[in-house]
């Protein structure tokens, strides 16, 4: 496989790791966060900041167990999603909680008076509200992933990071190696600029409101 090839398939992997990890960080984040917010619960706080903080690299290998009996193997970019989620869910939760809190009392008082639930307020109500703040903050996690998701390479995680160790540092191939650092970087701002183009746009709707 040559180098065009090679960078070509391991963007893909990168790109994969990073939407499959953040949606799972979602699923377990969203719900934290909510929980967070509306109990402010010490003991899970203090779960969470204790994951969040971990080092990326010690993390990935202390869930090197866990990996295996999620997914078989510890190896691979599959392997990579579990402490990739894992590592982001925490942060991701501490958003939504920061997010929801931001939403003005007025809105939950509103709902309260016609009668909504506390789901309902919060499903209704809060997360909509609160939308733009977590778009833009859902970005920046994601930028965060695809840096953690180079440093899987370190272990055999594939993708970009796994390219620059094994074929471009190894192998003394700078050339390699300076393109997947530019292939990242081209990755890191699509990803800026589409979660900024949402945030603009969901706020622009809120104005027309």
């Amino acid at each position: 496989m040559n180098d065009f090839s090679l960078l070509i398939s391991a963007t893909f992997e990168t790109l994969y790791m990073v939407i499959a990890s953040m949606f799972f960080a979602t699923l377990i984040g969203l719900p934290l966060g909510v929980i967070l917010f509306q109990r402010g619960g010490r003991i899970l706080g203090t779960i969470v900041n204790i994951i969040r903080s971990f080092p990326f690299a010690i993390l990935m290998i202390a869930l090197i167990p866990f990996t295996r009996l999620i997914v078989g193997t510890s190896l691979g970019t599959t392997a990579s999603i579990v402490p990739l989620a894992v590592a982001a869910a925490p942060y991701l939760a501490r958003i939504v909680e920061t997010s929801l809190q931001g939403v003005g009392s007025n809105f939950i008082e509103a709902a309260k008076v016609m009668g909504s639930s506390n789901a309902q307020i919060i499903y209704k109500v809060l997360l909509p509200e609160a939308m733009p703040s977590l778009i833009s903050n859902f970005t920046v996690a994601a930028v965060n992933v695809i840096g953690y998701s180079a440093m899987a390479g370190l272990v055999g995680g594939g993708g970009l990071g796994t390219v620059a160790i094994n074929y471009g540092y190894q192998r003394f191939n700078v050339p390699l190696m300076l393109a997947t650092v530019v292939l990242l970087i081209i990755i890191v701002q699509g990803v800026q600029w589409l979660g900024g183009k949402w945030t603009q746009k969901l706020l622009f709707k809120r104005g027309l409101s």
